[in-house]
């Protein structure tokens, strides 16, 4: 990104970048043309995307690709594949950028090595949770900023899921301190890789259509991959005994749509707008859907053998300190990820202030029985 521009206020170029809301859906008519003549293309796209068919986030995707293509009539269709169909989970990316689809659903952890700033518009570990990241997204300034950053690979992204705070991992053994990481090998995409890998652990990357068998015959030895649920349907319970908590790399971590921007300016007004509350619809949509399924999947697992077990103050401390010194690092090496770094520690004390005094307080009250 050529930091001179970066700073600027964002030219996008195109029209339709406001977020809109589910009122806004149905494409309003050329009043240029008769009402006997459509008034729009026919367009199909194909979406490549990084999630197992099981997934709750791809059925969310699916329900985006149908929503777009009601709210205009059939005439824009999307057509999702799940990881492996057209290229591999960790690929999608690439694909986007190569022009070999229109737009990809997929998550920028996957994506750091090529822009490390990228982590502000996923999830920052200790960071913010679903729900402070949609405000810090949508009204923090943080989507504009990932426009800009996605501009130099030829792409638009927007938001478009949320899975919440996610579990800690699967292991065979108890993690009782940071020692116990020690040449572990572990499943672990983004910062939590970085972090882990700092104590000295061995840490890999897989889609989610690899990591039950690579725990099967040892290739790694512990796994994260998502919640209850989509674990649950990966049937890692099957060959991991000790389940941890919280999923402290990803407290509120957004998913993404990356579009191609030569295909995003070729799209008519409307499309674009029906597409951009599609995918704002589908941030709300997903993390309820999950919220409503990890409860129950996650007594199955408890019933079914599965041990819970919290990770230590010990382990938490030392992970907190070091993502603390990555981000620090990264803001002395580069003056465009320390400006984002600014404006979203100024963002999160102003909405942890906020929700320290209305929900963290509520919270501490209405749970007290279940702790």
């Amino acid at each position: 990104m050529k930091r001179r521009n970066f700073c600027q206020k964002a030219v996008l170029g195109t029209a339709g970048f406001t977020t809109v809301t589910s009122t806004q859906l149905t494409p309003q008519p050329d009043r240029t043309t008769s009402s006997s003549t459509p008034t729009q293309p026919a367009i199909q796209w194909r979406m490549a995307t990084s999630w197992l068919k099981s997934d709750i986030t791809f059925g969310a995707v699916e329900e985006l690709c149908q929503r777009v293509k009601a709210a205009t009539n059939g005439q824009f269709v999307i057509i999702p594949y799940p990881a492996g169909e057209i290229v591999p989970p960790l690929q999608v990316f690439d694909a986007v950028k190569a022009g070999t689809v229109e737009c990809g659903h997929t998550t920028a952890l996957y994506y750091l090595d090529k822009n490390p700033t990228l982590i502000f518009s996923i999830s920052v570990p200790f960071g913010l949770t679903a729900y402070q990241q949609n405000a810090w997204l949508h009204y923090g300034g943080g989507l504009e900023i990932m426009h800009q950053l996605y501009a130099d690979f030829g792409m638009i992204a927007f938001p478009a899921g949320s899975v919440g705070i996610q579990m800690g991992g699967w292991f065979n053994k108890e993690m009782k301190s940071l020692a116990d990481f020690e040449g572990l090998k572990i499943r672990i995409p983004g910062w939590g890789a970085q972090i882990l890998s700092r104590f000295g652990a061995k840490v890999t990357v897989l889609g989610g259509d690899e990591i039950l068998a690579a725990l099967k015959v040892g290739k790694i030895e512990a796994a994260e991959w998502r919640n209850p649920h989509d674990d649950e349907q990966l049937g890692l319970h099957r060959v991991a005994h000790y389940y941890y908590y919280p999923g402290w790399w990803e407290p509120g971590a957004s998913e993404d749509i990356l579009v191609s921007r030569q295909q995003w300016q070729n799209l008519p007004k409307a499309y674009q707008q029906i597409f951009q509350a599609a995918a704002t619809e589908t941030s709300l949509t997903m993390l309820a859907a999950l919220d409503a399924a990890n409860g129950e999947a996650l007594k199955r697992l408890v019933e079914g053998g599965t041990e819970l077990k919290a990770y230590s103050r010990e382990i938490l401390q030392g992970a907190y300190q070091v993502s603390v010194d990555l981000l620090e690092e990264n803001a002395r090496q580069d003056v465009i990820f320390k400006d984002v770094y600014d404006k979203w520690k100024a963002f999160r004390s102003k909405i942890y202030q906020w929700n320290r005094i209305n929900e963290f307080s509520l919270e501490q009250f209405m749970l007290k029985d279940f702790i």
